[in-house]
């Protein structure tokens, strides 16, 4: 992933914080096999210091993968709008010559993989996510020899990914004027389709924090 020095994550609070705010679903990547290309899962995980907790089912092809090379990605995207050009054109600028650009938030973990596949120990990890996704507790018991999730854990693998690296990027045109910028979050508060607000929102999160950014 390309990081302008504009766009990169201000510290690691940043990067935390954003994944915290409940941004707990990516893409987990492993290597395929020579001339093959990788897999790309979609999946939910659960964020515990410097490691992610995941579950998938036990057919799932991404296995033999793991077994053969536990080096993995995951990646987290969120917070992206489409900008059109005539938003970015300056005062001085022919709406018309303005050039589009995306917006977004992204965090790529760099990650060793251990499969999770004992039964006491898959329960306990799907304990752990569901603390994180139903804290309220409203879930039977997950126990090896109780129904409904006891039966069904021969079903699931589960992963350990232990982060290595992160790289993190938000790029939300933090090297032009705060004046921009401000006026861009207001035409995505207007236009509100999709992620337009919460992309709104994360440009404004920065804006008296960085820029126009000087080398």
């Amino acid at each position: 992933m390309f990081i302008q020095p504009w766009d990169a994550a201000l510290d690691e609070t940043e990067w935390q914080s954003w994944i915290a705010e409940g941004h707990d679903f990516g893409q987990l990547s492993v290597n395929g096999p020579p001339g093959q290309p990788p897999a790309v899962v979609p999946t939910h995980f659960t964020a515990e210091g410097s490691t992610l907790l995941v579950h998938l089912a036990r057919p799932n092809p991404v296995w033999k993968a793991i077994d053969a090379d536990p080096n993995v990605t995951f990646t987290v995207i969120g917070d992206y709008a489409f900008i059109p050009g005539p938003w970015r054109a300056g005062p001085d600028t022919p709406s018309t010559d303005g050039v589009p650009t995306s917006y977004y938030a992204a965090v790529q973990f760099t990650c060793r993989a251990t499969i999770v596949d004992g039964p006491k120990a898959k329960a306990e990890l799907l304990r752990r996510q569901m603390a994180h996704f139903q804290p309220e507790g409203d879930h039977a018991p997950i126990e090896v020899d109780r129904p409904p999730y006891g039966r069904m854990l021969p079903g699931i693998r589960g992963l350990r990914l232990d982060v290595t690296d992160v790289r993190a990027k938000f790029k939300y045109d933090d090297h032009k004027s705060v004046e921009q910028r401000t006026k861009v979050a207001g035409r995505l508060a207007e236009r509100g389709q999709a992620l337009d607000v919460s992309t709104a929102h994360q440009q404004l999160h920065r804006l008296d924090r960085i820029g126009p950014w000087k080398p």
